[in-house]
C-alpha cells in the first residue's frame, strides 16, 4: 500500500496577517503547494533573525511529532511556524481516517501529532480535496484551535507558557486557515497579548532597576499605563501599578527614616496619583507610617533636647538643645506642641537654667542641711532710679537708666533669719563684726533713739533682747553678709552672693514703676512693716513721720515673711529691715552698669543699703531710695538677703 506524506503550508514569516492561501483545485496542485510550503518550512527558522551571540532570544526547536518547543527567558516567541506531521494514509483508508479525525477532534487532540484531527483532515483533503466531511471537520478543528488559543490568552497576562501556547495556536491557524476572519481576529488578539506582555516585561525590568518613571520620562509607569490603555483591567499591569505605588511608598519611608520628611511627602503625593481610587489603602497606610515615624522622631528630638537642658543648662547644653529644636522645626508641622514645648524649655533654660520663674527651691548644704528658700526672679528690664521731679528723691537716685537682665536670678524669699545665720556661725566658727567688736547700734525704748549697746550682736533683736530664730538677722555688717554668701556657695556648689543694687530694685519693683512698690499713696493693710500712724511703741510712743492711718502691729522688725509677698513672690523687700547690697556707694548713676551687675570699686569701704525698714520715714520706703553705709556698720535696722545665679 502506497503511503502519502502530506505537509501543510506555513505562513510567510514576520506577519500574523497572511494572505489567504488559494485552495488547490486538483490533488496535484495541492500536493505541489504543500511540498513547496514544506520545503520552505524546513529551510526557515522558528524565530526572527538574531545577531551573533544574541542569547537573550528564546531557543526554538521542533521534534518529530510536530510540537513547537521554546526555551530561554521570558521573551515571547514572536513568529512560530507549524508544520503538519506526516500522516500515512492507505489508498483505501479515507473512511478510517475520517473516523480517526472525528474521534481526535472530539477528544481535543487537534494538532500535536499524526493522530491528531487537523493533520488527519489535511491528509484526507490532500487525497480528496472535495471531501465535504473533512472540510467541515477541519473548520470545526480550526475553531477549536481558536478556542484553545483564546483559553491560553486568558492566562497569558503573567504566564509565558500560556502565551507560547497561544502563539502555537496562531502558528497552526496561519498554516491551516490563513485568510479566515476568525484567524485574523485571533491573530490580532495575539498581537495585543504580545504587546501587553512586552510592555509589562519591560515595565517590570524598569521596576527592578528602580526606573519608576514618576516624572513622566520613560520608566515603568508609562509602560504600565500604556498597557492599561490597551487592556484597562489587565491584572498584570494593575499589579505593576501597585508595585510602582509600593516602590514610591518605600522611597517615602526611606526618606522619612533619614529625617527627610519633605521628600517623604513628595513621594507620597506622587504615590497618591498612581491609583487615585486606592488612596485610602496602601498610600493611606504609608502616610500613617510616615506620620508615625515623624511623630517618633519629633518625640525623640524633644526628649534629647530636654535631656540636654537637664544636664547643666550651660552654653554647651543649650547649643545641643537648640540644634535638636532646629531639626524638630524642620520636620514638624507649624504649631507642633513638641516644638513649642522645647522652644519654651530652651527659653527658660537660657534665662533660668534648670528653673522656672517664680519657682521656690532650696539647695542642699550637706549633712541633711538646706540653704535658705530661694525664689526665681524672671528675667527682663526696667528703669532704675527716681523719675525727674519725684517727691522726696535725691540726686543720688538719678539719672534714671535702663537696666536689662538677660538671665533670671534667685533671691531668698525673706531676709536671712537668725536661725539661718546661726547655722553658718556654728558650722564655720565665724566671728561676725559686732561679736568681735563687742557692740552694735540698738534701739533704746526709753529714749526712742538708736544707741551703742555693749554685748549686742547677731543673736540679739532690735532692742538688744535675745532674738528668736524666725526673726530677720540684724546687727550684721556687709562683711558678715558676704561671708555668709561665700559659705553657701562652698557648701552648695552654687554661686551665692549679696544681691546687686540693680537686682534689689528690680525685684523690689516687681514690674511696677510707681513711687512706692505698692503704688503712690499710703499702703493698704498687710502690705508690710513700715512706720505707720497707728503704730504704738513701748510706753505709747508714736512715729512723728509715718504713713497716716496705717498700722502693721509691730514696733521693731516682724518675724520674716509675715506680710504678703510682692508680685515676684518675695517678702519684706520694701519694709521690715533695710538690706545690704553688693555695690560700692556712688553719688549717682552716671556710668552705672546696664546689665544688672554690681558696681564695685576695689577696696571700697562704703557700701549701699536698700529697702525701707520698720523705723524708716516714708521717703526712705520709696522704690528708688538708697543710702550709704560703711562696710562694718551694724545696727538694729539693717540685715540682708542673698542672691543665687541660675
Amino acid at each position: 500500500m502506497a503511503k502519502l506524506r502530506a505537509r501543510t503550508p506555513r505562513a510567510p514569516r514576520g506577519s500574523h496577517r497572511s494572505g489567504r492561501l488559494r485552495a488547490s483545485r486538483t490533488f496535484t496542485a495541492a500536493m505541489t503547494a504543500f511540498a513547496v510550503a514544506a520545503l520552505l518550512a524546513l529551510g526557515g527558522g522558528c524565530r526572527r533573525d538574531a545577531g551573533p551571540g544574541d542569547d537573550a532570544s528564546p531557543q526554538v526547536a521542533r521534534d518529530a511529532s510536530g510540537r513547537v518547543i521554546v526555551e530561554g527567558d521570558d521573551r515571547i516567541a514572536e513568529s512560530l511556524t507549524w508544520q503538519a506531521p506526516e500522516v500515512a494514509l492507505p489508498e483505501d483508508g479515507l473512511e478510517a481516517a475520517r473516523e480517526a479525525a472525528d474521534a481526535a477532534l472530539a477528544a481535543g487532540r487537534l494538532h500535536a501529532d499524526a493522530d491528531s484531527a487537523i493533520p488527519l483532515y489535511l491528509a484526507i483533503l490532500a487525497r480528496a480535496p472535495d471531501d465535504a466531511s473533512a472540510r467541515q471537520g477541519l473548520r470545526r478543528a480550526t475553531a477549536a484551535v481558536v478556542a484553545e488559543g483564546d483559553a491560553a490568552l486568558a492566562e497569558a497576562g503573567d504566564d509565558i507558557e500560556a502565551l507560547r501556547r497561544a502563539h502555537q495556536a496562531a502558528a497552526v491557524l496561519r498554516a491551516v486557515a490563513p485568510g479566515e476572519a476568525a484567524t485574523t481576529a485571533y491573530l490580532e488578539r495575539v498581537d495585543r497579548a504580545d504587546q501587553l506582555w512586552e510592555l509589562n516585561r519591560a515595565a517590570e525590568a524598569d521596576l527592578r532597576e528602580g526606573r519608576l518613571g514618576e516624572e513622566g520620562k520613560g520608566g515603568a509607569l508609562a509602560k504600565l499605563r500604556e498597557a492599561l490603555r490597551i487592556a484597562p483591567k489587565q491584572a498584570r499591569a494593575l499589579q505593576g501599578l501597585a508595585a510602582v505605588e509600593s516602590a514610591l511608598i518605600r522611597r517615602a519611608e526611606d526618606a522619612a527614616a533619614k529625617g527627610d520628611f519633605a521628600a517623604a511627602g513628595r513621594w507620597l503625593a506622587v504615590a497618591g496619583t498612581i491609583r487615585p481610587r486606592n488612596d485610602h489603602g496602601a498610600v493611606a497606610d504609608g502616610r500613617a507610617r510616615v506620620a508615625a515615624m515623624r511623630a517618633a522622631r519629633i518625640a525623640r528630638l524633644r526628649d534629647e533636647g530636654i535631656q540636654a537642658l537637664r544636664q547643666r543648662g550651660d552654653a554647651r547644653d543649650l547649643a545641643i538643645a537648640r540644634a535638636r529644636l532646629a531639626e524638630l522645626l524642620r520636620i514638624a508641622e507649624p504649631g507642633d506642641p513638641a516644638a513649642a514645648e522645647l522652644r519654651e524649655r530652651i527659653d527658660l533654660a537660657s534665662h533660668y537654667g534648670l528653673f522656672r520663674p517664680g519657682q521656690r527651691f532650696t539647695d542642699a548644704l550637706g549633712s541633711g542641711a538646706r540653704g535658705p528658700e530661694m525664689v526665681v526672679v524672671p528675667h527682663g528690664a526696667f528703669r532704675m532710679g527716681a523719675l525727674a521731679g519725684e517727691r522726696g528723691a535725691s540726686d543720688a537716685e538719678r539719672p534714671q537708666h535702663y537696666v536689662r537682665f538677660d538671665r533670671g536670678f534667685a533671691l531668698s524669699r525673706t531676709e536671712i533669719t537668725v536661725g539661718e545665720f546661726r547655722r553658718f556661725v556654728e558650722a564655720t566658727g565665724y566671728r561676725p563684726t559686732a561679736t568681735r567688736r563687742g557692740y552694735s547700734m540698738a534701739y533704746d525704748p526709753r529714749s526712742g533713739n538708736f544707741v551703742r549697746s555693749t554685748g549686742v550682736d547677731w543673736r540679739n533683736a532690735y532692742d538688744g533682747s535675745v532674738a528668736s530664730d524666725d526673726m530677720p538677722v540684724v546687727h550684721v555688717s556687709a562683711r558678715d553678709a558676704d561671708a555668709y554668701a561665700e559659705w553657701l556657695s562652698e557648701r552648695s556648689g552654687q554661686r551665692y552672693h549679696v544681691p546687686s543694687e540693680a537686682q534689689f530694685e528690680y525685684a523690689l519693683r516687681a514690674g511696677g514703676t510707681t513711687r512706692y512698690p505698692w503704688g503712690d499713696g499710703t499702703p493698704v493693710a498687710g502690705t508690710g512693716n513700715f512706720t505707720g500712724g497707728r503704730d504704738t511703741g513701748p510706753g505709747g510712743r508714736r512715729w512723728h513721720n509715718a504713713f497716716p492711718g496705717y498700722g502693721d502691729g509691730h514696733w521693731g522688725p516682724a518675724p520674716a515673711g509675715r506680710f504678703r509677698p510682692n508680685a515676684y513672690g518675695l517678702h519684706d523687700m520694701d519694709g521690715n529691715v533695710s538690706e545690704w547690697v553688693a555695690d560700692c556707694w556712688h553719688d549717682g548713676y552716671r556710668r552705672a552698669p546696664d546689665d544688672g551687675g554690681a558696681w564695685v570699686n576695689p577696696g571700697c569701704r562704703v557700701r549701699t543699703m536698700r529697702g525701707g525698714a520698720w523705723a524708716s520715714a516714708p521717703e526712705q520706703t520709696r522704690s528708688a531710695w538708697r543710702a550709704p553705709a560703711r562696710v562694718d556698720t551694724t545696727n538694729a535696722r539693717l540685715g540682708f538677703r542673698v542672691a543665687r545665679e541660675l
